[in-house]
Order: structure tokens, then C-alpha cells, then sequence
């Protein structure tokens, strides 16, 4: 079997009748991938379609076996993905959305929760999300991006709006879940500590298309 963990065929996305990315053939190899492109040039929506959360023309499979078109709840269950500028619905706590998820992805609780402790999310996990900062918001984002069982989690600009504990946290974290198996896409202005994580290569979008560098 490829060791590929997302294949793009033939994926395309308009908006409004305008063409905003066009990948005719892309296998991205298990691993941690920067995917890289100026302002504007189409990261995040690149990131909402390979985790299948807006529509588009074309197929992609997850390590070769599950097809957005064939079972696209599975795909979903099975990536993660953390917004650059996270929403909730405001009258929501931490603690309702994490339930949620859990509920929804499964995962370890016992492990979930001492990242909740980690992150230092624990002092506001039951405060409604609408008193939330934005670098409180960022880390409960974060912090769901781990739940479940994903194959996959995509990182749109994690490295902002949060301190410079939770970044460490966050390397050790990606690093762990590397470490089983698990592969990861980000998107970030600022560079990586390659001290603390190793880069399996870099994506670039460019000219409404995705290429592997």
C-alpha cells in the first residue's frame, strides 16, 4: 500500500463561478507538511476541502482506502482540522464543545483531558466560549483538533494569539501523535522550530494549484 495519506483526483472548487483551486493529481506522504502561499492564495480553503467541510468537484481518499464520495462522514470523522480565527457558538462552554467532539470522534477521555490540563484551558473549560480571548479560543481550537482518532489533522496558523508555553505544548503534541501515526498539514507565517519538529516536506499553493516541494 502507498504510504501517501491524502490523494487529491481531479479536485476543483469555484466560488461564485470563479476558479480558486484546480489539483488535478496530488498524494501527500504521511508525515508533517507546511503547506505554504501568499495572502490570499488559497491555503484555508485548501484545508476546508481536504477535510471534507465545504463542497467541491473531484475525489479525495484518505491513505488510499476512505473516499470523500464513497463515505465522506467517515473522511470527516477521520480529520481534524483547528481555524486560524476559531468561532463557536457563544453560548457554548469549552466543556460542551469537547463533549461534543468526544462524543462525536472518540479518542482517549483520560488523555484529552490532561491536555486540557496542559494547555492550561482548565481555569475556563466551563465559562460560555462568548468571554473567551482570542488566545483562549485558539487553545480550546487546538485542543479539539486532538481529540478523537484522526489519521489526519490539519493546523490552519497555530502558531498565533497564543503563549509561548502553548507553543511548546502544541510542538510536543504534534510530535507525540507523529510519533503514532498520525500526519499533519500547517499552515504558518512564522517559521518552525525544526529543533522540535521534523518537517516531512513542504506543500505550496500557487496559481489555484497545490504542489509538493
Amino acid at each position: 500500500m502507498s504510504d501517501s495519506v491524502i490523494t487529491l483526483r481531479d479536485v476543483k472548487k469555484n466560488y461564485q463561478g470563479i476558479p480558486i483551486l484546480d489539483v488535478p493529481s496530488l498524494e501527500i506522504p504521511a508525515g508533517i507538511h507546511w503547506l505554504q502561499g501568499q495572502n490570499g492564495a488559497g491555503k484555508t480553503t485548501c484545508m476546508k476541502v481536504i477535510a471534507g467541510l465545504i463542497p467541491f468537484s473531484g475525489e479525495i481518499l484518505l491513505q488510499q482506502q476512505v473516499s470523500s464520495k464513497k463515505d465522506p462522514v467517515t473522511l470527516r470523522r477521520l480529520i481534524n482540522y483547528a481555524e486560524a480565527e476559531p468561532l463557536f457558538p457563544s453560548f457554548l462552554t469549552g466543556r460542551d464543545l469537547l463533549s461534543l467532539y468526544i462524543n462525536t470522534k472518540g479518542g482517549d477521555k483520560d488523555w484529552i483531558t490532561d491536555i486540557v490540563d496542559i494547555l492550561g484551558i482548565q481555569g475556563y473549560i466551563d465559562n460560555p466560549v462568548s468571554s473567551y480571548s482570542s488566545g483562549m479560543l485558539k487553545k480550546l481550537s487546538l485542543l479539539l483538533a486532538f481529540t478523537g482518532n484522526p489519521a489526519l489533522i490539519l493546523l490552519d496558523e497555530p502558531l498565533i494569539t497564543i503563549d509561548t508555553a502553548a507553543v511548546d505544548t502544541l510542538y510536543n503534541l504534534i510530535r507525540e501523535k507523529n510519533n503514532e501515526g498520525v500526519s499533519f498539514i500547517i499552515t504558518s507565517h512564522q517559521p518552525f522550530d525544526e529543533q522540535k519538529i521534523t518537517l516531512t516536506g513542504k506543500l505550496i499553493v500557487a496559481d489555484k494549484t497545490i504542489t509538493r516541494n
